[in-house]
């Protein structure tokens, strides 16, 4: 009796200096304080989670319980949990391409395009047709004049393209701000056409905003490319051959483009939840805990035996952590103000979190620091910690010592910011705001790509005893105590690289 009494007294000393064994610390939330959130909401009762549903309805009035439970308050504009997001989902219905050359009419064939417009009937005039290979040259900027064109891009990417502009979204979003007609990719070597395809046909979601859309975009197969360029008199491979360069200026094609594109529209409000956790010091800025509550929702035609992607790891997990980070933080006192938000849409491009860097319920430049929580039930215990955004941020010291006083190891390489678009801080980082992922599910490449090869995206992506959440109730613990250390004026000005680390 009287060495446990003795130890107890030691822990509260040492608790008070800060200095709490990392096994004990660790121990502050656990792999049964998630698996209940995982189960629920990755359960098929929830329907995959998909926003506009009634998956949606359900999956926010779960999390609106569990935050207020946990401590939050409701934090969206309005003074509820809710904030809207607009949203517009559009099917391709059928369409039709006409190209000339001179007086000649070129025929291609239908097999190889897939056309979608903005609004629920689109046609066009004959208009010139241009090839700008990857869209954009080296600088980041739009090859040529593409105002009132039909624009056909390389969807692969090249070396040479600056970082925010990797991605074929990107490239057709700068065309299309410069005035472009229609945006059509052309598949090729790292993106088949029938997946891009498949993306179209697979009733995508959107802001409800002409910002950074073409009147016209769409898809055709390297083939139909070689058709089009032949007929009119042009040689394919030389264009693509010269579009490698970082220079390359693009080249108008010498036929002329019309369309008629027919598409169903449905739009709807979908919504980002916002809770949050009062600081004590009004204006001393806002820490932000951010994750993805949508999914896939019924991802398999009828007929098929599992319809439903659930989501479990993507991005359930996520979703419990951040749920038991809430509980943990809320039972303490804090400087700066502590922010929670659930964003919708990320599957479909990062919407939820778009929309809320463009009209934020905090000024974005209060933001010391956003900490995004995405697939994190992957890693076992002991896993290295990664950060997805490594180099971005003066933050990496900070973080590095916060989990090292937790006993965790460091992974020091970059490779992890091979995701650093793929998740919703990137539409923050794009602001200025230190926005980065942390933990232990991406600091292992094989153990991440051996899940983005089987459960990922599908309908074997469930909550069960077999699903890993060692390292998710480790990282857990982890952002606890960054939110503690951010939230801390005396630890954390929100001004230097990593004074006060370790205090």
């Amino acid at each position: 009796m009287k060495s446990t009494a003795r130890l107890l007294q030691t822990l509260v000393v040492m608790a008070a200096i800060g200095q709490m064994p990392s096994a004990w610390a660790a121990a502050a939330i656990s792999e049964d304080d998630l698996r209940p959130h995982i189960e629920i909401l990755a359960s098929d009762a929830f329907e995959g989670r998909e926003p506009g549903t009634e998956g949606e309805r359900k999956t926010l009035e779960y999390l609106q319980a569990q935050w207020k439970k946990a401590g939050l308050k409701a934090a969206a504009r309005d003074g509820s949990w809710l904030e809207p997001v607009a949203m517009v989902r559009r099917v391709p219905v059928q369409s039709s391409a006409s190209y000339h050359s001179g007086k000649d009419r070129l025929r291609l064939s239908n097999e190889d395009i897939v056309l979608i417009g903005l609004e629920a009937n689109s046609e066009t005039a004959a208009m010139p047709t241009i090839f700008v290979g990857y869209g954009v040259n080296a600088q980041g900027e739009v090859v040529a004049d593409v105002r009132d064109k039909a624009v056909f891009m390389l969807s692969d990417r090249a070396d040479f393209l600056p970082e925010k502009l990797l991605s074929s979204r990107s490239r057709r979003e700068a065309l299309a701000n410069k005035g472009a007609a229609a945006v059509i990719a052309v598949s090729g070597e790292q993106f088949e056409f029938t997946a891009i395809k498949r993306q179209f046909q697979s009733r995508p979601i959107r802001l409800d905003s002409n910002i950074g859309h073409a009147p016209i975009e769409g898809a055709v197969s390297s083939n139909y490319m070689v058709a089009l360029v032949t007929a009119a008199g042009g040689d394919w491979d030389k264009l693509r051959l010269a579009a490698k360069a970082p220079d390359y200026a693009g080249q108008l094609l010498n036929s002329t483009a019309s369309f008629k594109v027919e598409t169903g529209i449905n739009r709807f409000n979908s919504h980002n939840i916002i809770g949050k956790i009062k600081g004590r010091k009004s204006g001393s800025g806002t820490v932000m805990f951010m994750g993805h509550w949508d999914h896939l929702g019924i991802c398999r035609p009828e007929g098929a035996a599992d319809r439903i992607c659930n989501g479990a790891v993507d991005n359930a997990s996520g979703m419990a952590v951040l749920t038991e980070v809430a509980r943990s933080l809320s039972r303490g006192k804090h400087d700066r103000d502590i922010v929670f938000v659930g964003t919708t849409g990320e599957e479909s491009g990062l919407l939820g979190a778009k929309a809320y860097a463009a009209a934020p319920t905090v000024p974005l430049d209060s933001i010391k620091v956003l900490l995004n929580v995405d697939t994190i039930a992957i890693a076992p215990r002991g896993a290295k910690v990664s950060i997805i955004g490594r180099g971005t941020t003066p933050l990496d010291g900070v973080i590095e010592n916060v989990a090292r006083k937790l006993g965790r190891t460091i992974e020091p390489s970059t490779e992890a910011n091979a995701f650093l678009e793929r998740q919703d801080g990137w539409a923050f980082t794009q602001k200025g705001v230190p926005a980065l992922m942390v933990g232990g599910s991406f600091a292992d490449p094989e153990l991440l790509q051996s899940f983005l090869d089987s459960d990922y995206h599908g309908p074997d992506d469930e909550a069960g005893s077999a699903i890993e959440l060692g390292g998710a109730a480790e990282d857990a613990s982890l952002h606890v105590e960054l939110g503690k250390y951010f939230a801390s004026n005396r630890k954390f000005s929100g001004t230097d690289k990593a004074k006060g680390a370790g205090e």
